[in-house]
């Protein structure tokens, strides 16, 4: 390849200095692989290419990065020396066949199988850079163990990859996007960008990566694609769906764009440790807007299946609990843990202060009668009190006959006052867009075969996911960005770098 340098200026750019140019400069360069997007996917792309001894250039839109990945807690993996070690037993084999059988085998088998085979020695190769772990937990209350939880959670990590970076020279572009590939006879061959300040950028490369992190943030695609537009989305930041639309506009197939990374019910403008979502969403007795109880609460063990319940209910519903159960929560603590932010038994003893907040703002109902709840509610006092005593009834008899819910989760609504908070439909992502194959080789929508030089990761590529987000194997989504990005950079570099 031709070299090329900077038109009018050139400065040394590392992973620890944000990139600024004269307002009148172009920024042109020439890298061996340049990576958009600096989140967990893209880092992890970007250390491994550096690693395998390539020149790496990444961008990322934001002022900082990890995107994402800086707010997670822990990773999947199966058969890793951890697992070994502690005598856990998750075969890859049965890591396999849970993913394939929850998409009904929907999912590109060939991608879950070289994302379950390589989770192992991420592990190893994440522990290998310094990266600790605090213990392996389950997806799930009693669920498998594959959740790798991560000492200062991910946000450690991401700041490990950035220090790895810089040592090995390469150069991270703060507050740059890109925003079009650079394409030469079908083959991706770099990308143009722009700094914030508006000063465009040309990376010239013999192969790319995209990890921009899906479209949370871009409401026109929302409206387009999901299932829920107004989805409630938590650390998601800048995700306007740049990786995606640059990828479709080089030709690239289209796959899972519709999937979202389904959460616990919630409401918009609540931390995820807040104590009156942690109490709202405990799984008693719920009811869609015209007072009916529309679900199994305890789905929130596995909380993709309650957003899938909420969003099919058209996004609105209401937790509704008395006071015993209110006092329950402060006195002796939550059955169900919200992850790492609130664990099983932490008692509420900010509940009171924040409900007063929650009922100013009228995220909460409080009525001392079932039928002034549902008046405030905007419901049949007639339904909502039949609802009621159905429910009373099934928590006296230790058996939910309606949706069979495990009896430790029937409680009663009898003792006043009665609380009721809305509850919308959350997501920590989207998770989809792109089709790619095994080696996280984007798919051309025309000839059905790679695209030569694109590879796209993370929640930018379709494949990994049926129609729904799988809690089933804690750790997931992390999992799949990192090992995605180990992927795409050992394929770039073999096929592209040292060819």
């Amino acid at each position: 390849m031709k070299k090329r340098t900077f038109v009018k200026t050139a400065l040394a750019l590392t992973a620890a200095t944000m990139f600024s140019m004269p307002a009148w400069a172009t920024i042109n360069m020439d890298t061996d692989v340049v990576v958009v997007g600096a989140g967990a996917s893209g880092m992890a792309a970007s250390v491994q290419a550096a690693q395998l001894g390539a020149k790496v250039v990444t961008l990322e839109k934001q002022a900082k990065n990890g995107g994402t990945g800086n707010f997670a807690e822990g990773i999947f993996a199966c058969e890793s020396s951890m697992q070994h070690r502690q005598g856990i037993i998750v075969t890859k084999e049965e890591a396999f066949k849970t993913i394939m059988d929850y998409s009904h085998w929907k999912a590109n088998a060939p991608l879950v199988s070289a994302f379950v085979n390589k989770s192992g020695s991420t592990i190893d190769w994440l522990k290998d850079m310094g990266v600790k772990f605090e213990y392996i937990g389950p997806g799930g209350p009693g669920g498998v163990l594959t959740w790798h939880v991560i000492e200062g959670h991910s946000k450690a990590m991401i700041k490990t990859f950035t220090e790895q970076f810089d040592k090995m020279g390469g150069k991270l572009l703060l507050k740059t996007a890109g925003h079009e590939l650079i394409t030469e006879n079908g083959k991706v061959v770099g990308v143009k960008g722009k700094t914030k300040d508006g000063e465009d950028v040309i990376v010239h490369a013999k192969a790319v990566i995209i990890s921009t992190g899906g479209y949370a943030n871009n409401k026109e695609m929302m409206e387009k694609y999901s299932p829920y537009p107004d989805m409630v989305f938590i650390g998601q930041i800048g995700k306007d769906g740049d990786g995606i639309n640059m990828a479709w506009n080089a030709g690239a197939a289209e796959e899972g764009v519709h999937v979202m990374q389904s959460y616990r019910p919630g409401l918009p403008g609540y931390a995820p440790n807040n104590q009156m979502i942690a109490a709202a969403v405990q799984p008693y007795f719920w009811v869609d807007p015209k007072g009916i109880r529309y679900t199994d609460e305890s789905s929130v063990v596995l909380w993709p299946f309650a957003g899938n319940a909420l969003e099919r209910l058209g996004g609105k519903a209401f937790s509704i609990y008395d006071e015993n159960t209110k006092n329950m929560f402060i006195d002796k603590g939550i059955h169900m843990p919200l992850g790492e932010w609130v664990i099983a038994g932490t008692k509420l003893t900010k509940l009171p202060n924040e409900l007063d907040k929650a009922i100013e703002k009228g995220d909460v109902v409080k009525a001392n009668t079932i039928p002034e709840l549902a008046k405030k509610l905007g419901m049949d006092p007639k339904v909502l009190q039949a609802s009621v005593d159905k429910n009373n009834e099934m928590a006296a008899a230790h058996e939910d006959t309606e949706y069979y819910k495990q009896a430790v989760y029937l409680r009663s609504v009898a003792k006043p006052p009665y609380y009721a908070t809305r509850l919308q439909p959350r997501a920590l992502g989207t998770l989809g867009g792109v089709k790619i194959n095994e080696h996280t080789q984007a798919i051309s929508k025309t000839t059905g075969e790679p695209i030569d030089g694109l590879f796209v990761t993370g929640n930018d590529a379709g494949g990994m996911y049926g129609d729904s987000y799988d809690l089933m194997l804690g750790g997931g989504t992390l999992g799949f960005a990192v090992n995605s990005g180990r992927i795409a950079a050992e394929t770039a570099v073999a096929n592209y770098v040292k060819k």
